[in-house]
């Protein structure tokens, strides 16, 4: 018969010779307080608060926000992430961990007071804070989690694709979850994990106040239970959501959070008109505003409260992304399969008459789809970056190896002119004639027709002009804007010709660039795939960055699937400014270090000024 302790060192052995050796690895590696994509985090374990927050700052006052458009919906399941930041839901949960602002990718425990995982990156282990507590009192179990992960998998496309290669989650512990996943090496999977909003298993498996058995997977206007630092206070559908911060929040005085989620109260109007979300500021109806409309910057804000300095302007470097902002053809269209019909439709952009005249010249153009960073592609590829793209030699554009990629420059009528002869003899090579006024196809008997799809009225003023030069080709032009309801599932189900899209860029990019120009996304409703990508290369290329063993390669890997993406002329860029443009009644105070990759991290880093108040007007 066994001893107690030799029973014990027996079960250790067979629970040991039962897991898998990554499991046996991560179960062996020691616990973290932070995760990093590449190298190490910057705050060591215990660290009192990150270095860009007033821990100070007083929790009082009311901050107003303006959003355009409306909402009918608070369960983030079935509205995923653009769904979350228009109700201003997100606020309400905690997620495994969460990211520093002044560095490029690192994560840090919220809800998981641990994380571990194997050499091989085969899964990771997170070990959840036994203070972590919904606001309805409940303890966040692993439970919690594993519903949360299998929820918005099964029922979100963005999730589901975001997730693909994590197999399963399963409770390992009392206080553990372990996510499997499908493939090794993958540096980013264990973070990407931790940014799972945690739902509450017993809310959503419980019955509404009147007995209705609640359904995950439909909308829902009832309040949700959170665990974050903020609770949904009251609303009218579609107008106003007020969030009220929870006095005894569970990580009130977590490190991660001293100095955050300063305000009492957090309220968001809705409007369905930009130009009368613009006059509501002025009214003093909303506080704070990002001013992304050129014109708007430069001629909008010349009212007596700006003169008097109750309110105030202010730019935030953007050093956290980069952007490839442009029109997108959808390539699923027979129209748009050839490059030269692409290109073309870039020598027509007269980007530099369109700045001058419309934008009061504050933009550049972009040439880099992580423009603003060490990621983009400049001149000819050399090292590392060339390496990759010799292995590729043959399936990718020559002119990759032999031209830096350069948009058309144009802004004299001279340079335009030759511009648009440029478009013309690329069309004809792709085998358009002109009939009449009107560019057809010599095949097909086809005429070239183009419909930009938009939902903000101010698009009208650059695409009309885009549409006067397409014109001059041959080139009838459409522009449907439509309500964001109507746009977002016509852009969902691929149903248009043109339209603009942005994408944003981290400075670590990984398993999303699956998503955004991937094959497997490209029929996928719901990807970020709009333009329809499918080339072998390119998903060659973006293995290659997510696969990155150091900085340097990523950097080369990123060039490289940067340096294709442009050469095979998917979209016509647009334009960037680099900085975001605010403008506040003065009432609010930010920390004296901003974040480095934060730009102006309002509201969750700023505070209520009574002394400012006092003096601007409309105390709270």
């Amino acid at each position: 018969m066994l001893r107690p302790l030799a029973r014990a060192c027996l079960a250790a052995l067979s629970l040991s010779l039962a897991l898998p050796a990554g499991a046996q690895e991560a179960a062996q590696s020691p616990w973290r307080h932070g995760l990093a994509l590449l190298g190490e985090v910057k705050y060591p374990e215990g660290f009192p608060h990150f270095e860009y927050v007033n821990p100070k700052a007083p929790k009082a006052g009311t901050v107003r926000l303006g959003a355009q458009g409306t909402f009918d919906n608070f369960n983030i399941v079935v509205a995923g992430v653009k769904g979350s930041i228009e109700t201003g839901v997100g606020r309400l949960y905690d997620t495994l961990m969460t990211p520093s602002s002044d560095e490029p990718f690192s994560e840090y425990g919220l809800i998981a007071d641990g994380v571990r995982y194997p050499a091989d990156f085969s899964s990771v282990t997170y070990r959840i804070n036994p203070a972590a507590r919904f606001h309805d009192g409940k303890p966040i179990t692993p439970a919690d989690v594993i519903f949360s992960f299998e929820a918005l998998k099964a029922n979100s496309p963005l999730y589901a694709f975001y997730y693909k290669n994590v197999e399963r989650a399963e409770a390992t512990g009392e206080r553990e979850v372990t996510f499997r996943f499908s493939e090794r090496n993958n540096r980013e999977l264990p973070q990407i994990v931790g940014q799972i909003p945690i739902l509450p298993k017993h809310f959503w498996e419980g019955s509404t106040p009147d007995g209705r058995k609640r359904d995950v997977t439909q909308t829902s206007l009832e309040p949700p239970v959170g665990s974050g630092a903020y609770r949904l206070k009251s609303f009218e559908a579609g107008r106003n959501a007020v969030y009220e911060r929870v006095p005894d929040y569970w990580a009130r005085d977590l490190n991660v959070n001293v100095g955050k989620n300063n305000f009492a109260e957090v309220r968001t109007e809705y409007f369905r008109d930009a130009t009368v979300l613009l006059e509501a500021f002025k009214g003093d109806q909303i506080d704070f505003r990002t001013e992304n409309v050129a014109r708007n910057w430069a001629t909008a804000y010349d009212f007596p409260a700006v003169r008097e300095g109750r309110v105030v302007r202010e730019e935030f470097d953007e050093r956290a992304s980069g952007r490839m902002q442009a029109f997108a053809f959808n390539l699923r269209r027979p129209k748009f399969q050839d490059p030269r019909v692409r290109r073309a439709f870039n020598l027509a952009f007269d980007f530099e008459d369109i700045n001058r005249n419309l934008f009061f010249g504050a933009y550049e153009r972009i040439d880099s789809f992580f423009e603003g960073t060490e990621l983009a592609a400049t001149g000819l590829p050399e090292g590392r970056e060339l390496e990759i793209l010799q292995g590729l030699k043959g399936k990718i554009p020559d002119t990759v190896f032999t031209e830096p990629y350069r948009n058309p420059v144009a802004g004299t009528p001279d340079a335009f002119r030759n511009n648009l002869r440029q478009a013309f003899d690329l069309l004809k090579a792709a085998g358009y004639e002109q009939k009449g006024r009107s560019l057809v196809n010599t095949k097909t008997g086809e005429p070239l027709t183009v419909e930009f799809l938009g939902y903000d009225a101010s698009q009208e003023r650059y695409v009309l002009t885009y549409k006067q030069a397409l014109e001059r080709l041959g080139i009838p032009v459409t522009l449907r804007i439509m309500d964001p309801a109507q746009y977002q599932n016509r852009i969902r189900s691929f149903d248009f010709d043109m339209t603009t899209n942005l994408w944003a860029q981290s400075l670590s990019p990984g398993n999303e660039q699956r998503d955004q120009w991937g094959s497997a996304a490209a029929d996928r409703q719901g990807s970020q795939n709009v333009a329809g990508i499918k080339d072998p290369a390119i998903d060659a290329l973006i293995e290659g960055v997510i696969f990155a063993k150091d900085r340097e390669e990523q950097v080369a890997a990123v060039k490289a699937l940067d340096r294709v993406l442009l050469h095979h002329d998917y979209v016509v860029p647009q334009w960037t400014y680099g900085k975001e443009r605010t403008a506040r009644w003065d009432r609010f105070s930010h920390p004296q270090t901003m974040p480095r990759y934060g730009a102006s991290s309002f509201p969750t880093i700023w505070w209520y000024d009574e002394a400012k108040a006092a003096k601007t007007g409309a105390q709270r």
